[in-house]
C-alpha cells in the first residue's frame, strides 16, 4: 500500500510538471516599443476588427470569425458590456449572446487574438453606454470622475471581468489569445469638464487595472495624458497623423470607423471602400503597426440595448461583414488584399522607421529599408488630381488620394484606388409567412390581439405631485411612463366654448409623446432632446381623463455627464383656451404614474397568455395593441428579416426574445443624399448618404438559430398604430449579379506576391479582371455587359465608351460561362487593341445563378 501510494504521489507531481512545462511552451509574453506590440520577443504587424458578441449570436460566431481571418484579421476587438453582464446588482449574466469566455475561446480557435476593452464605460451607441443603470442609483455615486462609489463599482467589475478571463486562462501570459486589454473609453474627448479630478480618476484608472496582473499591456484610446506604462492609442476615421505620447509607445489606432451608425430619422451612411483603405495605408506608411476596424461587422440591437437616443435597431455601420454575417463586396475583398500587401511588407515595416520624404505638392515617400529588405509607400493627399511621381528612377501612377504599395520597393503590389474585387449583388426575397404563400388578407385572419389599457391599468401605479423625469421613475425596467391627470371642467368654463378647441400644451425632453384624451389619442410627437407639442383637444363638462405615454428609444450613451441626460414629460404643460386665452398649469398638480405596460408585466412578449382574441375584424391603425401570430421559418439557409412596412412603431419578439424596436414610419430627411459619393477627400459621418426620403430602417434581422421550423411565434406591440398584415418575411439573398471594372494601370492580383516580397514570374503580372460567385453552388450562367475599351458608368449602369473591342463579350462569354469563377487577363494581347495611345478597362457585369 505504501508503494502505491509514493508512486501516485510520483504520479500527480510529475503531471504537475507537465503541466507546468505546456503552460510554459505554450503562454506569450507580450510587451512593446517604440514600433509595435511584441510578442514572443517578436514585433507584430496586426490588422484587427471589432465584432461586438452580444450584437450576433453564438450560432454566428464562429462564421463572423471564420470571415475576418480569411479577410486578413490578426485580432478580434470587442467591448465588454456591463449592462448586459450585470443588469442587476450582483446578479450575472454570462449565457447566450452574453458568453464572453466562448466567445474569446472560438477566436483562439481560430487561431486569432484578441484584444478585450473591459472599459467599463464603452459608448458603442449601446443603451447608456454600456452603464447598468442601477449603477445610477448608487448612493453618492458620481459617474467616470475621482468618485469613490463609483471606482468601487468600476473596480468590482473591471476584477470580476480579468479574474474570469484568468480562470479560463484566456490571456496570452497563460496561453490564452488575449494580447491586449483596455481601461476607460474616449475619457480624453470630454475629461476637461471634469475638472482636476479627471486626472487624479485617469491616473486611478490606469493603477488598478495594472494593479490586476494580467500579464499582458492595457490601453487607453483618446487619453493623451495616458500614465505609463499604458498605451494611448487614436480613434477616428484617419490616425495617420497620431503620435504617442512617449517615444517608447507603438503608434496604435483602436477604432477606424467603416462607415457610421444609423439613427432614426435619418438617411443611412456609408464610407467608400478606396477611402478606408487610403486611411488604413496612410497609417502603416506613416508608422503605425496596429489598426482596428470599428466596426469589421456590426451586427444587431437586439432588445432594448441601442442607445443614443434615437440609434437604429440596425448597427450594420456599413462594415466589411453585414448585419447578417454576409460579406459586403467589394469592401471586405478590397482590405483583404490591402492587408495582404501590407503583410507582404511586414519584415520591413518591423525592422526600421519610416523614411518619409517630398515628391511634390501632395505627394510623399515613405521607405522602410534594412541591409536585407525594402518596402515603400507612395502617397498622392490630393484630392483632385492624378500624378505621375518618379521614385528610385522608375515612374508611377497615383491616383488622387490614394496610396500605392511597393513591397519591394520597385512594384506596385496593391493602390487603395484600384479595386481588384468584384461588387456582390444582394437583395431581400419576400417569403410568406406561411408555407401557403397567403396573401395579406388571408394573413389577418391568422393574427389574435390584445388590446393594451390607455392610462392606468397596473396596481403599483402612484401618485406624485408635479412632473417627474423619467429615468429616475422607471430605472429603465421599461421603455414607457405613463403620466396620469384627471380633472373637472364645469359647464361654464372657457375650454368648452363652441366652435373654438383648448389647446394642450407639453413639453418633454424626449424621446417620444403620446397624449390621450378620455381615452383616445389626441395627438403625438418625438424628438432626440426637446418636443413641443400644441394640441387641439375636446373636453366634456364634469370629469376628463389627460394620459400622457412617455417613450425612451435609447439612453444617453456619450458625453460628458451624459448619465445625467433626462428624459421624459418634464414640462410645461398646460391647457389653454384658444378663445380666451386663459391657461391652466397642469405641471405642478397631482399625477398618477404608472411604469410600464400591463401587457409587459403579464408576459404577452411571449406569446403564452390566455387572453389574445383572435375575433375579426382585427383592430388596425390603432394606437397600443399587442399583435400575435404563428408562421414557419423560411425556407433555405439565407438570413431572415422581418420588413415592417405598415406598421407603426414598437417592439417585437420572436419565439419570446426581443429582435428590438421597430419603426418604419421614421423617415429620413429630403437633403444630403447624392446620387454617388466621391471617395476623394476628407470624409465626415454625413459626407456619403443614401434613402433620403426614405424610412431610415423597414428590415429587421431575426437571427436563423431563434428559428424552429414551424410553430414559430411573433409578437408585436404596435404603439403607434399599424397594420400587422402587412409585414412580411424576406431572406437576403447574394450573388445573382457580380460586377468589376480593372483598367490596365491596375496592379497585378496581390496573390501573384510571394511572402519574400517577390513577384511571381510564373504567375500573371499584368492585371486581371477575376469573377467569382459567392455561393459554391452556383455558376455564371451569364454575361450582361462586356467592354473592353472606354466603358462608362458604374455596377448595374455599365455602358460603352468611344472605344470597345468588337471581341470583348464573346471573349468573356467563352472564359466565364458554365463555371463559379473566371480569371481574364486586361490586356490588348488577349482584347486586341481597339484605340491607341489610351489606357484601357475592362468592364463586366455577370449573373450566377
Amino acid at each position: 500500500m505504501q508503494i502505491m501510494v509514493k508512486g501516485g504521489r510520483k504520479m500527480k507531481m510529475m503531471l504537475l510538471l507537465v503541466l507546468q512545462i505546456v503552460v510554459a511552451v505554450t503562454a506569450a509574453n507580450v510587451t512593446y516599443d517604440h514600433r509595435a506590440l511584441v510578442i514572443d520577443g517578436k514585433r507584430k504587424i496586426l490588422i484587427s476588427g471589432s465584432i461586438h458578441y452580444p450584437r450576433s449570436t453564438p450560432e454566428m460566431w464562429p462564421d463572423l470569425i471564420q470571415k475576418s481571418k480569411d479577410g486578413g484579421l490578426d485580432v478580434i476587438e470587442t467591448y465588454v458590456f456591463w449592462s448586459g453582464h450585470e443588469p442587476e446588482k450582483n446578479k450575472y449574466n454570462f449565457e447566450g449572446r452574453y458568453d464572453l469566455v466562448k466567445f474569446v475561446k472560438l477566436a483562439a480557435k481560430a487561431g486569432l487574438y484578441v484584444h478585450l476593452r473591459i472599459g467599463p464605460y464603452v459608448c458603442a451607441e449601446w443603451n447608456y453606454g454600456g452603464f447598468p443603470v442601477w449603477l445610477h442609483f448608487v448612493p453618492g455615486i458620481k459617474f467616470r470622475t475621482d468618485n469613490e462609489p463609483f471606482k468601487a463599482e468600476m473596480q468590482r467589475f473591471t476584477t470580476k471581468i480579468v479574474d474570469l478571463m484568468k480562470q479560463e486562462k484566456l490571456y496570452a501570459s497563460q496561453g490564452g489569445p488575449i494580447i491586449l486589454s483596455q481601461i476607460e473609453n474616449e475619457y480624453g474627448n470630454i475629461d476637461s469638464a471634469y475638472g482636476a479630478a479627471a486626472k487624479s480618476y485617469i491616473k486611478w484608472s490606469a493603477s488598478m487595472a495594472l494593479s490586476l496582473d494580467t500579464g499582458v499591456p492595457w490601453n487607453m484610446c483618446q487619453q493623451a495624458d495616458a500614465p505609463d506604462p499604458m498605451i494611448n492609442t487614436c480613434n477616428g476615421f484617419y490616425c495617420d497623423q497620431f503620435t504617442p505620447n512617449s517615444k517608447n509607445k507603438p503608434k496604435m489606432w483602436t477604432e477606424n470607423w467603416s462607415g457610421w451608425f444609423l439613427g432614426f430619422g435619418d438617411p443611412s451612411p456609408y464610407r467608400p471602400v478606396e477611402d478606408l483603405a487610403f486611411a488604413v495605408a496612410r497609417f502603416y506608411q506613416r508608422g503605425g503597426t496596429f489598426q482596428n476596424y470599428y466596426m469589421y461587422h456590426g451586427g444587431t440591437n437586439f432588445d432594448r440595448t441601442s442607445g443614443g437616443p434615437l440609434i437604429s435597431t440596425s448597427y450594420d455601420y456599413d462594415a466589411p461583414i453585414d448585419e447578417y454575417g454576409l460579406l459586403r463586396q467589394p469592401k471586405w475583398g478590397h482590405l483583404r488584399d490591402l492587408h495582404k500587401a501590407i503583410k507582404l511588407c511586414e519584415g520591413s515595416l518591423i525592422a526600421s522607421d519610416p523614411t518619409i520624404t517630398s515628391l511634390g505638392s501632395n505627394l510623399e515617400a515613405a521607405v522602410y529599408k534594412t541591409s536585407g529588405t525594402c518596402a515603400a509607400f507612395l502617397a498622392n493627399v490630393g484630392t483632385k488630381s492624378d500624378a505621375t511621381v518618379t521614385f528610385n528612377g522608375q515612374s508611377y501612377h497615383l491616383p488622387a488620394w490614394s496610396v500605392s504599395i511597393l513591397p519591394d520597393c520597385k512594384n506596385v503590389a496593391f493602390n487603395t484606388a484600384k479595386i481588384n474585387s468584384a461588387t456582390v449583388s444582394a437583395a431581400f426575397a419576400r417569403q410568406s409567412l406561411k408555407p401557403d404563400g397567403g396573401s395579406s388578407g388571408e394573413l389577418g385572419s391568422q393574427w389574435s390581439y390584445i388590446k393594451e389599457p390607455i392610462g392606468i391599468s397596473k396596481t403599483d401605479a402612484f401618485l406624485k405631485p408635479g412632473l417627474l423625469e423619467q429615468i429616475n421613475t422607471t430605472a429603465d425596467k421599461s421603455d414607457y411612463l405613463w403620466y396620469s391627470l384627471r380633472m373637472d371642467i364645469k359647464g361654464d368654463e372657457t375650454f368648452l366654448d363652441e366652435g373654438s378647441k383648448a389647446v394642450l400644451h407639453i413639453e418633454s425632453i424626449g424621446q417620444v409623446v403620446y397624449a390621450f384624451i378620455n381615452g383616445k389619442l389626441a395627438g403625438s410627437g418625438h424628438g432626440k432632446q426637446k418636443i413641443t407639442l400644441d394640441i387641439p383637444i375636446d373636453l366634456i363638462a364634469g370629469k376628463n381623463t389627460i394620459d400622457l405615454l412617455s417613450v425612451t428609444v435609447g439612453l444617453a450613451n456619450y458625453g460628458a455627464f451624459f448619465d445625467l441626460v433626462g428624459a421624459g414629460i418634464t414640462g410645461p404643460v398646460t391647457l389653454k383656451s384658444a378663445k380666451s386665452g386663459s391657461s391652466i398649469d397642469l405641471a405642478s398638480q397631482q399625477w398618477t404614474y404608472q411604469v410600464g405596460l400591463k401587457g409587459e408585466d403579464t408576459g404577452l412578449a411571449t406569446g403564452d397568455s390566455s387572453e389574445w382574441v383572435s375575433k375579426t375584424p382585427l383592430p388596425t391603425k390603432q394606437p397600443l395593441v399587442w399583435y400575435k401570430t404563428t408562421f414557419d421559418a423560411p425556407s433555405g439557409s439565407e438570413p431572415v428579416a422581418i420588413d415592417f412596412t405598415g406598421t407603426g412603431k414598437g417592439i417585437a419578439w420572436v419565439n419570446g426574445q426581443s429582435i428590438g424596436r421597430y419603426w418604419p414610419t421614421s423617415i429620413a430627411g429630403n437633403n444630403g443624399c447624392t446620387d454617388s459619393c466621391d471617395y476623394r477627400g476628407s470624409y465626415s459621418a454625413n459626407k456619403c448618404l443614401k434613402n433620403c426620403g426614405k424610412p431610415s430602417q423597414t428590415l429587421y434581422h431575426v437571427p436563423r438559430s431563434w428559428l424552429k421550423p414551424s410553430e414559430n411565434t411573433l409578437v408585436l406591440l404596435e404603439e403607434m398604430g399599424g397594420d400587422p398584415t402587412q409585414i412580411s418575411f424576406t431572406t437576403k439573398q447574394t450573388g445573382s449579379s457580380l460586377c468589376l471594372m480593372v483598367s490596365q494601370s491596375h496592379p497585378a492580383p496581390v496573390d501573384t506576391w510571394t511572402s519574400g516580397s517577390k513577384i511571381s514570374k510564373k504567375k500573371r503580372t499584368r492585371p486581371v479582371l477575376s469573377l467569382q460567385c459567392p455561393v459554391s453552388t452556383q455558376v455564371i450562367s451569364s454575361i450582361k455587359f462586356a467592354s473592353f475599351g472606354t466603358p462608362k458608368g458604374t455596377c448595374g449602369s455599365f455602358t460603352h465608351g468611344h472605344c470597345n473591342s468588337s471581341r470583348s463579350l464573346s471573349l468573356v462569354q467563352k472564359a466565364c460561362i458554365g463555371l463559379r469563377s473566371c480569371n481574364l487577363e486586361v490586356s490588348t494581347r488577349v482584347f486586341g487593341e481597339p484605340c491607341r495611345g489610351v489606357v484601357k478597362t475592362l468592364a463586366v457585369e455577370a449573373s450566377c445563378s
